[in-house]
């Protein structure tokens, strides 16, 4: 079996709401789909998710589109989409970091590879270890009374993780919710997400605040690149402090083991170049005593089932997951509904990643036109 085109699209999907982070308000997510076609007649599909533009990182939409055309895809025609590694070690040669790109192209692989010899992707990165993972839903309004309202719809459908996105407002306006929804919801999992919104003095001072109110963890209080920041914080604190824009590369993982930055792990597909340098985070985590966390970029059912593949044959993914894009989008790309019961998302066992393209949606919000590399 071996690649003979690599087809891309630029989609944009809308959100059900406005789900206002520190960096910037997302309305709508630029989708990359990439489709892997074989020469024996197999499909396999990817895709990277661009935040904000080149906002939450510095891929966007159009350079993830643009590297896959131009630079990833023509040395990948012809070759074995099953030599997982080797076309790792070929795109890391031939790009320098574009892990959004490499990220879909390598779901695409796995995908293809489990619908060719009909099992699921989990198989292939190590058999099931969970069958579901515990949900968490981000209260991302700044309208404390709307983010109330929103946390009690999703208590009654099952035992919701809630994770609280703060930064983008002043310290104490921040604190004040978060004490809010925690006095009003005593007995819930809590967390917050500052998303690198504060300075080091600022995330010192408010991490200290927020100390009183249980919480699960800190995400990332501080910029990405100041790691000794995150460790002050760290130690300065009783909340677990987890890294996750600061959190990219195996490289990043040991500089945060040796510097006791964190005590959490925020994994993401995208962020670390797929499911084969995701695994070696974890392994690095293990080795430290450190808990794991599925993040997300507001993915569709596809990127969300590619996700959930790596999360339930990941025993290190222990803190939840807020694989939640299906259920805040307006609408979705694939004909498998996700499936979620009780606060759990479930796996499925369909070969591949167990999704199919709905081809009417694809079309409605395509930006542009495929592209086809041969």
């Amino acid at each position: 079996m071996l690649i003979n085109s690599i087809r891309t699209a630029i989609l944009d999907l809308p959100l059900k709401r406005p789900h206002k982070m520190s960096l910037f308000t997302l309305e709508k997510v630029n989708v990359v789909l990439v489709i892997v076609n074989t020469d024996n007649g197999h499909e396999g599909l990817g895709e990277a998710i661009a935040l904000g533009g080149p906002t939450w990182s510095e891929e966007s939409g159009e350079s993830i589109k643009s590297t896959i055309d131009k630079y990833l895809a023509p040395y990948l025609i012809g070759e074995n989409p099953s030599q997982f590694e080797k076309l790792r070690a070929k795109m890391e040669l031939a790009v320098r970091g574009n892990y959004f790109a490499k990220t879909a192209l390598e779901m695409a692989w796995f995908d293809v590879v489990g619908k060719q010899r009909g099992i699921p992707v989990y198989d292939l990165l190590g058999g099931l270890a969970q069958d579901r993972i515990a949900m968490s839903w981000s209260l991302a309004s700044n309208d404390p009374e709307e983010e109330l309202k929103e946390a009690e719809t999703f208590r009654q459908k099952g035992g919701f993780i809630f994770k609280m996105k703060v930064g983008s407002l002043a310290p104490k306006a921040d604190a004040a919710r978060v004490k809010y929804i925690r006095e009003s919801l005593p007995e819930i999992s809590l967390r917050v997400d500052a998303n690198q919104g504060w300075d080091r003095a600022t995330a010192l001072r408010t991490a200290k605040q927020l100390d009183e109110y249980q919480l699960d963890f800190i995400e990332q209080p501080v910029p990405r690149w100041d790691i000794d920041g995150m460790a002050a914080v760290a130690k300065a604190i009783n909340t677990p402090v987890m890294a996750d824009e600061s959190l990219c590369t195996p490289h990043d993982a040991m500089q945060l083991v040796k510097k006791k930055a964190a005590s959490v792990f925020g994994i993401k597909l995208t962020k670390a170049g797929g499911f084969l340098n995701c695994k070696r985070q974890v392994a690095i985590a293990e080795a430290a005593g450190i808990k794991c966390y599925l993040g997300c970029m507001v993915e569709t059912g596809l990127g969300t089932s590619a996700y959930l593949h790596f999360a339930v044959s990941t025993p290190a993914v222990m803190l939840g997951c807020e694989l939640f894009g299906p259920l805040l989008l307006a609408d979705d790309i694939v004909k498998e509904p996700t499936q979620y019961h009780d606060g759990y998302i479930l796996s499925n066992s369909r070969p591949g990643l167990g999704v199919t393209l709905d081809e009417a949606r694809v079309s409605k919000y395509i930006h542009g036109k495929m592209d086809t590399i041969k």
